[in-house]
């Protein structure tokens, strides 16, 4: 059972909603917008912050998939 299943709540500074998926603190560095302490070595990400880092890495996360193939 991990920490998101125990509801830890969201890494953005001053959000307090329940954490829903959880990343590497360098994966979610590549997200600009996002207020995070990069510093921690994992990062937990509620519903809305989670949809909010997936739009802004689109195109990096598209281009690291391409690299692969």
């Amino acid at each position: 059972m991990g920490k998101v299943d125990k509801g830890i709540a969201c890494s953005v500074q001053g959000c307090d909603q329940i954490a829903l998926r959880s990343m590497s603190g360098s994966k979610a560095a590549m997200a600009i917008d996002l207020m995070i302490d990069s510093a921690n070595k994992r990062i937990y990400l509620c519903r809305q912050h989670y949809k909010d880092w997936k739009k802004a890495t689109k195109d990096d996360r598209e281009n690291e998939r391409a690299r692969w193939d």
